[in-house]
């Protein structure tokens, strides 16, 4: 099976609407690179004589880097576009950037920005392929594939697991690209948190939603916490970091509801003290937070090598 049939699609921009063969071949692909990335031997020329472009109108450390460390180990020219010091910050519309990006010819453009669907709105516009590193409280797409990876490397499988996801559901695209693979892969899913950072008709997304955590996280395989999303919220959705910390920030206490050998997750940043415990974070026997962190630069490599193998194709 070639690049070009494992994933034949021109972008990445989110998660929903993918099928499960295509996710597990995106999976597959990223668990040879995570061997490839250990081995002394990291460097490669699959994508030289491509150009990647990292484009973030959203600051980010975790996504930024490993975008840019999985494209230089594929052979390509990675540049770090900062928004801030561009002509965006002059008043040039996103319609402006995708012409001037066509006129340079790009193969991939890896965008965040912080609206909805302003990915899909660019991806539109050019003739390069687009990964979508984090729109709004949209998608996240490559965030829910490494995640996958990590249960999966730890797990075996993904089908029949329960994962609860914990905390801002209400303003986490990682939360929504989560729901949607895990859905598709066969798990189920649960979301925990208090009724403010909820989307409303939660239920639709295809979750079980609980309030409290200890119930929300009774017997299950994966507690994923989120955020705390201060920068999103616009009015008072927590009474106070002190109180959101003793009914949802997870600790010792909360996780023994889970199953003993339940695993603990964070996309981070971590907000230590407020989502979850800090000596609960470092735990090596408990905490995969540091492993997602080794995925994302493998699963960035397989989405970067199929969208490039796509270059030639007709997606009209």
């Amino acid at each position: 099976m070639t690049r070009e049939t494992i994933f034949p699609h021109r972008h990445l921009l989110g998660i929903q609407g993918l099928a499960p063969t295509e996710i597990s071949a995106l999976l597959d692909l990223s668990d040879d690179y995570v061997d490839k990335n250990r081995s002394a031997d990291r460097k490669m020329t699959t994508l030289r004589g491509k150009t990647v472009i990292n484009l973030f109108f959203e600051n980010s450390t975790r996504t930024r880097t490993s975008f840019e460390l999985a494209g230089k180990r594929l052979g390509a020219d990675v540049i770090n576009m900062q928004v801030s010091a561009s002509s965006v910050a002059k008043g040039e519309t996103l319609i402006d950037t995708a012409m001037t990006l066509n006129a340079m010819h790009v193969d991939v453009l890896v965008v965040r920005h912080p609206d909805s669907g302003a990915v899909k709105l660019l991806s539109d516009k050019v003739n390069c392929a687009v990964i979508n590193g984090g729109d709004g409280s949209h998608e996240h797409p490559t965030q829910a594939l490494l995640d996958a990876l990590t249960i999966r490397r730890r797990k075996g499988h993904l089908d029949g697991l329960t994962v609860a996801i914990c905390g801002d559901v209400l303003h986490s695209r990682v939360a929504r690209s989560n729901i949607h693979l895990l859905n598709t892969m066969g798990a189920q899913v649960r979301v925990v948190a208090p009724r403010t950072l909820l989307p409303s008709q939660a239920e639709r997304l295809g979750v079980e939603v609980f309030h409290d955590m200890r119930r929300g996280l009774a017997d299950v395989d994966i507690v994923m916490m989120l955020r705390v999303q201060h920068e999103r919220m616009l009015g008072s959705f927590i009474p106070s970091i002190r109180e959101y910390f003793h009914f949802f920030g997870l600790d010792y206490e909360k996780l023994a509801a889970a199953k003993p050998d339940a695993l603990i997750m964070h996309p981070g940043p971590m907000n230590r003290g407020v989502e979850i415990d800090s000596d609960l974070a470092d735990d090596v026997e408990r905490s995969v937070i540091r492993e997602q962190v080794e995925m994302g630069v493998a699963v960035r490599m397989a989405c970067l090598e199929v969208l490039t193998a796509n270059l030639q194709k007709d997606f009209r």
